[in-house]
């Protein structure tokens, strides 16, 4: 059975990801506009907690509060103790890191060439 999702633009969802992330006290939150440099998405949200709790508590504070408004992921991927969780809404694609693993993988260099939607720090 195929699950009905909600429309919403791209751009209006990484917004909306930034601001359920910041309920959980995440850092440097950043959204980037990532279409035409890539057939992935439209946009990506990284974002920073400080542990694995509060990675949980990100995570759960986005997918709970899409879910409320009828947006689920299509993936969500967390290796165990991989310090990062990536979340799958199709046109946003969302990255939790702590800090090591936010410094050691560098996503916003390796998209340096994409236009910062929104900045939350």
């Amino acid at each position: 059975m195929i699950q009905k999702q909600r429309s919403i633009e791209p751009h209006d969802l990484a917004r909306k990801v930034a601001l359920l992330a910041e309920d959980k006290k995440a850092a440097d939150i950043i959204v980037l506009d990532v279409a035409g440099l890539t057939t992935v998405a439209e946009a990506f949200v990284i974002c920073t907690g400080g542990s694995e709790p509060q990675l949980a508590a990100i995570t759960a504070s986005i997918v709970d509060g899409l879910a409320a408004e009828e947006i689920t992921p299509a993936h969500r991927h967390r290796a165990p103790s991989s310090h990062w969780i990536v979340l799958d809404y199709g046109s946003v694609i969302v990255h939790i890191f702590t800090p090591p693993e936010r410094d050691f993988y560098k996503l916003e260099q390796l998209w340096s060439s994409a236009k910062v939607l929104l900045r939350i720090q």
